[in-house]
């Protein structure tokens, strides 16, 4: 299956007419006596050995053959892994993520204690100012762990701010909400790991169909909010309903990034798309966080 990563869809990083790492396709004009400047090999700069340093290499006549130790330590050799070559690995992933949450936990921890109750104004900017840069990591080409750490931190700014609103109304909902969110992740990741979820074509197109008309709908409710009509949507059954499609719909990013994630290791992407993965995991996880504070608060209702 072709990855969205735009790291797997560029063409044109090995191409038979780029010649090799290093050599030089042209030689330089021959001289009287008909052979080129520098040799056979142009300005390979090996030209001299024609193996080369390989140490794999057929020795050159006159020298000892390997002896049998020598060749066994040859063979014992561990071959270059993902952190000699700079390809992303699992642990990249795991620590970039960590990176990121801890981020937004931090700005989120200044919000909760810094910001005055009566002042949600720099709350509300930091949410567009985080939607704003959210868009731009997104549909950026290259990978920038600034924009994306700048990213965790206003977003984790706007959701101190309301998690302290949600929590003086019904105290206890941040902690619940948390736990939620914790359970919902390692339920998914373990029904991914062990193959229950199976992230195909058909099952990414169904997924997707959902989420947009589902963001429609909201969108929907918020502009009739703004000419005081009520849908319905976020209180009693039918919001209790829309609260659990939104979680389920987290949940199905989550198993988006983690395929995406298990796909840009087997293909060997650059270290440096364990950021991407990590902005990733994050959306994902701050939608089903919000989804679950907006149903438990429905669920608790006046109490």
């Amino acid at each position: 299956m072709r990855s969205s990563n735009p790291v797997f869809s560029r063409e044109g990083s090995f191409t038979r007419d780029s010649g090799y790492a290093g050599f030089g396709t042209t030689q330089q004009a021959p001289q009287a006596g008909g052979q080129p400047v520098g040799g056979p090999y142009g300005n390979n700069p090996y030209a001299g050995n024609p193996y080369g340093n390989n140490p794999y290499a057929q020795q050159a006549p006159g020298q000892p053959p390997l002896t049998d130790d020598q060749l066994a330590e040859m063979y014992r050799a561990p071959s270059a892994g993902p952190l000699a070559t700079g390809r992303m690995t699992l642990d990249d992933v795991v620590a970039r993520t960590a990176m990121t949450l801890l981020t937004l936990v931090a700005a989120g921890a200044v919000a909760w204690f810094a910001l005055p109750d009566a002042n949600y104004g720099v709350a509300i900017a930091a949410a567009f100012a985080a939607f704003v840069v959210g868009m731009v990591v997104t549909f950026r080409r290259s990978v920038s762990p600034a924009l994306i750490l700048t990213y965790a931190g206003l977003e984790g700014f706007f959701l101190g701010a309301v998690t302290r609103v949600f929590n003086t109304v019904w105290p206890g909902i941040a902690i619940q909400a948390v736990l939620g969110t914790a359970v919902v992740f390692a339920a998914m990741l373990v029904a991914y790991k062990s193959g229950r979820i199976r992230v195909t074509p058909r099952y990414t197109r169904i997924g997707l169909t959902i989420a947009m008309a589902f963001v429609g709908l909201l969108l929907i409710n918020m502009i009739a909010s703004f000419f005081g009509a009520d849908m319905g949507l976020r209180s009693g059954p039918l919001g209790i309903a829309v609260g659990l499609i939104g979680i389920a719909l987290g949940a199905f990013f989550l198993s988006l990034d983690f395929a995406e994630i298990e796909e840009a290791i087997l293909q060997g992407a650059p270290q440096q798309e364990a950021w991407r993965a990590a902005f990733g995991l994050t959306l994902s996880l701050v939608w089903i966080y919000i989804e679950m504070l907006r149903l438990i608060a429905i669920l608790r209702g006046d109490d």
